[in-house]
């Protein structure tokens, strides 16, 4: 049991920190989110389809089997990026990153309308946490400033991605995370076909090494070991725990970018470890 409980622990950290990279990434590519969310879907689309091709997988059937399930989820995680890469260009790595994870505050809300679960005291209280933490980064309420159009844009990403991850947990479970994430990157693409009609293909050549990062380890891979953590771990849980990923996406853009956060920030992200350590040692014990 502890074995198998740190062998997806370990799936969970190594995809949140790969994951962690879109933040920083999305900062820095200066494409429009769109464009950038397409080729990302495009790039992960190819290497996953190597990696099903070579595992044998079923790919038909498992699509078939699931097409309502797949487009409609498919459809909330095209939203959460796009909305959630605005958010990273329009305020920031810290502001974008810390908006988006209002998202297990959402899941722990939500679960119980999915599954036969109660809303625990415990996640209630760590999502308190985790919105205080968040709520120390918040500038003044106000339409005009970009930080408030990112802050609105990162909290409709993390309801997007929520709903997403509930719908995936309830309706799939046979499919393995790099055939879903195969499936999804496929509908991604199609959904956002039209962006080349939108937006010019400017500074997009020097982009590429960039998109491959974006594509290969922020999405092929660290969503494919997410979505396998989450046959061990409840929606919650991992989304409390997936918390560390802002630190990670912070970090990176302080020696990358030379984005340096706030005092808020800092101790907003403090409060935010804080509760994904303790939540980790606590769900060692279910």
């Amino acid at each position: 049991m502890k074995k198998q409980y740190y062998y997806y622990l370990t799936l969970l950290n190594l995809g949140t920190l790969c994951i962690s990279t879109s933040g920083p990434l999305g900062r820095f590519i200066p494409l429009p989110p769109p464009l950038i969310i397409w080729f990302r879907a495009f790039i992960a689309f190819l290497f996953l389809g190597v990696y099903c091709f070579c595992r044998k997988e079923d790919i038909k059937k498992g699509f078939l089997k699931n097409t309502n399930t797949m487009i409609f989820s498919g459809t909330l995680l095209t939203l959460h990026w796009v909305t959630y890469f605005f958010a990273l260009q329009w305020s920031g790595v810290a502001v974008g990153m810390l908006s988006l994870f209002t998202f297990p505050i959402i899941t722990v809300f939500l679960e119980p309308f999915f599954f036969k679960t109660k809303l625990y005291p415990i996640h209630l209280l760590f999502g308190v946490l985790i919105f205080i933490g968040i709520y120390m980064l918040i500038p003044a309420f106000d339409f005009e400033t970009e930080q408030t159009k990112g802050l609105i844009m990162g909290i409709l990403s993390a309801i997007a991605y929520s709903l997403r991850n509930l719908i995936i947990k309830k309706r799939i479970q046979k499919i393995n995370g790099s055939l879903l994430m195969f499936y999804q990157m496929g509908i991604t693409i199609i959904i956002l076909l039209p962006v080349f009609i939108i937006y010019p293909l400017e500074n997009f050549v020097s982009q590429i090494p960039n998109l491959l990062i974006l594509g290969l380890v922020t999405t092929a891979i660290g969503h494919t070991l997410f979505l396998n953590s989450l046959s061990y771990f409840s929606v919650a849980t991992a989304s409390i725990m997936n918390s560390i990923q802002p630190i990670f996406g912070i970090l990176i853009a302080f020696f990358f970018l030379n984005e340096i956060p706030p005092k808020e920030s800092i101790i907003g992200g403090g409060i935010i470890l804080i509760t994904v350590v303790v939540e980790s040692l606590r769900s060692r014990k279910v």
